[in-house]
């Protein structure tokens, strides 16, 4: 696989992914709802913060075992492409989302940059689905002679990407019509991500040799 395979496969997953309703799109909903939109994009660098610490043990940590390795690596992708085939199947057996389902999110104390920057970041990086998700994403473009420049690169872009997304629904939702719209159309985003993730995994599993 070359970069530009690998670049557009981690574009459209990870964009998949973060539209994909979940913890994170629940709080940045919350917070621009409630503390309006300059909340809700400080919320968003927070995420994409959130993002780097899983990036780096996830690229840096596959990079090291899958060069010292071919067992390793097989080991890698049969539980990354399962792992991706279980996504897709839970992702096709979505549910409709209603209205209310970014309730149970915590709320900041107050409004201050530090504050709404610091609920993004743990928000994310403390996501306990978040681990096995970017082990199984990496999984499908990592090759043992992959340069980790690329890697660099595709952990930046996913960052970039997270932050565009999210502080865009921030502009979005401060208008609760279009919010209200979006979340009714939340199964169909979960099933085409399932889809796509089932499609990813079984391509994985069958590039073992």
């Amino acid at each position: 696989m070359n970069f530009w395979q690998g670049f557009t496969i981690v574009t459209f997953v990870h964009l998949l992914a973060a539209a994909s309703p979940g913890p994170d799109f629940a709080l940045v909903t919350r917070q621009s709802l409630l503390h309006g939109r300059t909340a809700g994009v400080l919320t968003s660098l927070g995420i994409s913060l959130g993002l780097a610490i899983h990036i780096l043990y996830s690229a840096a940590g596959l990079a090291v075992v899958v060069s010292h390795s071919v067992e390793w690596m097989v080991v890698v992708k049969l539980a990354g492409g399962s792992y991706l085939i279980y996504l897709g199947i839970k992702g096709l057996r979505a549910k409709h989302h209603s209205a209310n389902d970014n309730q149970g999110i915590p709320l900041a104390k107050n409004n201050s940059a530090l504050r709404m920057i610091s609920t993004g970041f743990f928000c994310n990086a403390l996501n306990p689905k978040a681990p096995v998700y970017f082990l199984s994403l990496f999984t499908v473009i990592l090759s043992p002679d992959i340069p980790l420049l690329n890697l660099a690169i595709y952990g930046a872009w996913i960052m970039v990407l997270q932050m565009l997304w999210f502080a865009s629904l921030a502009c979005f939702f401060t208008n609760t019509a279009i919010r209200q719209r979006v979340v009714k159309l939340g199964h169909w985003i979960d099933r085409t991500f399932g889809v796509v993730m089932l499609v990813l995994g079984l391509q994985v599993i069958n590039s073992i040799r």
